[in-house]
């Protein structure tokens, strides 16, 4: 099955574009929006509208694939590919991109999906977020090609046991960290809050006393609206390097400091994610090495989640390696085609290190429903809910298709059971 033709069609991401180091460096908000002007690359303010580029495949069989081209609230961060949107790159994908799809032979995904993500154009790789529109639209255009859903796409190629049960999802919040907890703690998700803590003055406080008292009024709040003990979700929030912040980025006190906040969060599990930012990859890695064997030393059960400065396969591979981390976020837009988060999360398991497929609010339905499928096969240990910040949505589209993979596939292994039965 052939590619007939390639269409490109600009649209808008389920939240914002932010400017993660004025926001660390205090910006102030004014409403929705934040004052002031931007500090990173390619911002034209603070908070921008995210945007989107929808990859549409038509095949020969008169059937359209979708894939949804999406980059990360915090673009330009932590090493991440600059701002996305759709007036720079739709032209550079015409010119590039649209020439060497159509035509393209869609049987297998594996081989050709690998095949575009290596591909540059102006002296560069494509941007991570064109990589990962497109890998969505293979996937599709795959299964549709061979009558598959597309979980059993990558489980085929990839020799993966098809396995029929759900997955832990995670929620976030947003800036909504209050009441988005008693809609989680309704649904039951696995991990939640996210909380959105990135700024010191209004979140965490100057040493931390904002957000120790969130996590006192957390644990509570579950402890109270829970109507099965044995709903126990994992305590998860992501402090963007905050901690490191107010502590001049030492293990010692960051991690007496855990230790506070593991308290009070008890009985619950407790995940930080990105507590420190090292303003690098190997100082990333040294520092969370460092802060992690300062909580082991105390015999503290505070689990370390990576995040920033780990945006590829390779990085996924080093963090893992270098034993610095409990759980890794593989942030789905930042890895670029789908092909390589199903190999990150694959290498994670076994080793020790716990593999969390997350991506961002600022994605798409599209990209979130292909992840779900990405996660179907390859079983990480948490998956987020998205796109957005307002988590009903967010749930609504990811629970729901994993629902709907469960369903059909049951539906076809009866299917196959009864086929068998006549046989004999």
């Amino acid at each position: 099955m052939k590619i007939k033709s390639v269409h490109f069609a600009p649209g808008h991401a389920a939240y914002y574009f932010d400017d993660q180091a004025a926001i660390k460096d205090g910006a102030q908000q004014d409403g929705f929006v934040y004052r002031g002007a931007a500090r990173t690359g390619g911002f034209d303010s603070i908070r921008q509208r995210g945007e989107a580029v929808s990859v549409l495949l038509e095949l020969e069989n008169g059937l359209w694939a979708q894939g949804d081209c999406a980059a990360v609230q915090y673009s330009g961060a932590g090493g991440r590919d600059p701002l996305f949107t759709a007036a720079r790159f739709i032209p550079l994908m015409q010119e590039h991109l649209a020439p060497l799809l159509t035509g393209c032979d869609v049987t297998r995904f594996r081989e050709t999906v690998q095949r575009f993500d290596a591909l540059e154009a102006e002296g560069a790789r494509l941007h991570t977020a064109i990589r990962y529109g497109v890998s969505q639209a293979l996937l599709e255009a795959t299964a549709l090609a061979t009558g598959r859903q597309k979980y059993e796409v990558i489980c085929d190629e990839w020799q993966l046991p098809r396995v029929l049960q759900p997955l832990p999802l995670f929620g976030q919040s947003g800036d909504d960290r209050y009441s988005s907890v008693d809609k989680m703690v309704l649904r039951q998700v696995a991990a939640l809050p996210h909380g959105l803590i990135n700024n010191v003055p209004q979140k965490l406080g100057q040493s931390g006393g904002k957000l120790a008292e969130y996590v006192t009024w957390l644990a509570q709040r579950i402890e109270a609206l829970r109507a099965d003990t044995a709903y126990r979700p994992k305590i998860h929030i992501d402090v963007y390097g905050t901690i490191g912040q107010i502590f001049g980025n030492d293990p010692q006190q960051m991690a007496d400091y855990l230790c506070l906040l593991e308290a009070r969060a008890a009985p619950f599990d407790l995940y930080i994610e990105g507590p420190c930012d090292a303003g690098s990859k190997q100082g990333q890695m040294d520092l969370l090495g460092q802060l992690r064997a300062a909580l082991q030393a105390r015999g503290s059960t505070v689990k370390i989640v990576a995040d920033e400065w780990c945006n590829t396969v390779a990085d996924v591979v080093d963090f893992v390696d270098a034993e610095c981390c409990d759980m890794v976020q593989i942030k789905t837009p930042d890895l670029g085609s789908l092909h390589n988060t199903v190999d990150a999360v694959l290498y994670c398991k076994g080793t020790g290190v716990d593999a969390y497929q997350g991506g961002t609010c600022n994605e798409t339905d599209g990209s979130a429903r292909a992840c779900l499928h990405a996660a179907f096969a390859t079983r990480p240990d948490r998956v987020l809910v998205k796109p957005g910040m307002g988590f009903d949505e967010g749930m609504t589209i990811v629970a729901n298709e994993m629902s709907r993979i469960l369903t059909i596939s049951k539906a076809k292994e009866a299917r196959n059971d009864t086929a068998h039965l006549q046989a004999i």
